[in-house]
């Protein structure tokens, strides 16, 4: 029995993780790397992930070859905005190509952007593929996890929910829609021209919740503000002085009844701990019964958004064409046999 075959899109920190994660396991296999990057073009991927298997696959930004290759589902991990994204989608779906995609604003996007969600729905079913947004978060602690939650109460009041995490796993991108780095001014004149956004995916994951649970949404209000650090913290994609952004403090509120009824909080910076900051991932529900549930430390971003994105390959190719949310596919786990087992 073949194996399946996967196409990784995007082999910085996020992608490189998915292929290193792919050659552990059993019954599924990496046939191609894509990536425009001018010092990973042209490189054996064994270079860039140090991996025994690689060798054989050079890293190309010829999307038009690589999407040609005999391959079940293509791991996207390039941006976290839908509109660096579409067009990418759009090409892999007419590839004939599943796709499985990390960008944020896709883990829920039919109210965020129906039209681009109506297009990529329609165009996925005409070609017998799906595809699917996920990840750490939106994807799953911050919605999946708290929609599985909620299916032991009876009635629900609220739900708060809050993401203290370590931003130092991530890449450049990641760092930048943070803020990481920069002044305090920078920081507000970001928010003033959208280059900083804190946490993405807020009304993606409060819209998934609120759609899962038949809560009817007034608004979803939001407030940003910086994390500024009192030492020097230096990751290999940030170098944070005194005085300089470390992270910021992100809030979202669902709003129903003319009260918030689903509050998100996401206060994420690199090297919490330096100042003392204890990482976790902490959900409350209000109702009958109440729920409370921490995690300490927190699920790690970068290895459970790979892993997520890894884990969901069957998932993906078991599940009906289309536009798909991690709310709607059966419930994630890790694959420890071969991967071909769970598919139907």
């Amino acid at each position: 029995m073949e194996n399946i075959k996967v196409i990784v899109w995007g082999i910085g920190t996020m992608g490189t993780l998915m292929a290193k994660i792919l050659a552990e396991k059993e019954g599924v296999e990496l046939v191609g790397a894509l990536d425009s990057a001018p010092d990973k073009v042209g490189q054996p991927l064994s270079e860039i992930t140090r991996i025994s298997g690689h060798e054989k696959i050079n890293v190309s930004r010829d999307t038009e070859e690589v999407l040609l290759m005999d391959a079940d589902v293509v791991l996207l991990a390039v941006s976290s905005f839908m509109g660096e994204t579409l067009e990418p989608i759009r090409k892999i779906i007419q590839n004939g190509k599943n796709v499985i995609t990390i960008a944020e604003e896709w883990a829920y996007p039919r109210l965020t952007a129906p039209k681009e969600s109506g297009e990529i729905d329609a165009l996925a079913r005409s070609r017998g593929v799906t595809v699917l947004g996920t990840g750490v978060n939106p994807g799953f602690v911050l919605d999946t996890l708290i929609i599985a939650l909620s299916g032991t109460c009876s009635s629900i009041r609220k739900i708060s929910a809050k993401r203290i995490n370590d931003l130092s796993p991530f890449g450049p991108t990641v760092m930048k829609t943070q803020g990481v780095g920069c002044t305090p001014e920078e920081f507000r004149r970001g928010l003033e021209d959208g280059t900083i956004v804190g946490h993405i995916g807020f009304p993606q994951s409060i819209h998934m919740i609120a759609s899962s649970l038949g809560i009817r949404l007034e608004k979803i209000t939001q407030s940003i503000d910086p994390i500024i650090s009192g030492i020097h913290r230096k990751t290999a994609c940030a170098d944070v002085r005194p005085g300089q952004v470390a992270g910021c403090s992100h809030r979202a509120e669902g709003w129903s009844g003319g009260e918030p009824v689903i509050i998100l909080e996401h206060p994420q910076q690199v090297q919490p701990d330096a100042e003392g900051v204890e990482t976790g991932d902490y959900i409350n529900i209000e109702g009958i019964p109440n729920i409370q549930v921490a995690i300490k430390p927190e699920i790690p971003g970068g290895t459970a958004t790979a892993a997520l994105a890894v884990n969901m390959i069957p998932q993906v190719i078991n599940a009906p064409a289309g536009l798909a949310s991690m709310a709607e596919l059966p419930v994630p786990s890790a694959r420890l046999a071969n991967f071909r087992e769970f598919l139907k």
